[in-house]
């Protein structure tokens, strides 16, 4: 069940991958998950590469990225 505690596991450090948001405080980012997911990774194949993730992480990431997509002001990024 995703529930907003999920949310602590994604965490801002600035002695981390600049400051950008990582999962657990490890150096892999929201970034970086998000991305496999739309590689078209399924959750079995990004657990099975990375076995220090859990289930809980991608759940985390997703609810931090809808977070973000929702957001009242969107400023647009050049890709």
């Amino acid at each position: 069940m995703i529930t907003e505690n999920m949310l602590e596991r994604i965490t801002l450090n600035p002695e981390i991958c600049q400051g950008k948001p990582v999962i657990r405080n490890m150096r892999f980012s929201v970034a970086q998950l998000l991305e496999l997911l739309a590689a078209g990774m399924t959750y079995e194949e990004i657990l099975n590469d990375y076995p220090y993730l859990e289930v809980e992480d991608i759940y985390a990431c997703l609810l931090f990225a809808a977070r973000m997509a929702n957001a009242k002001n969107i400023i647009p990024v050049a890709a």
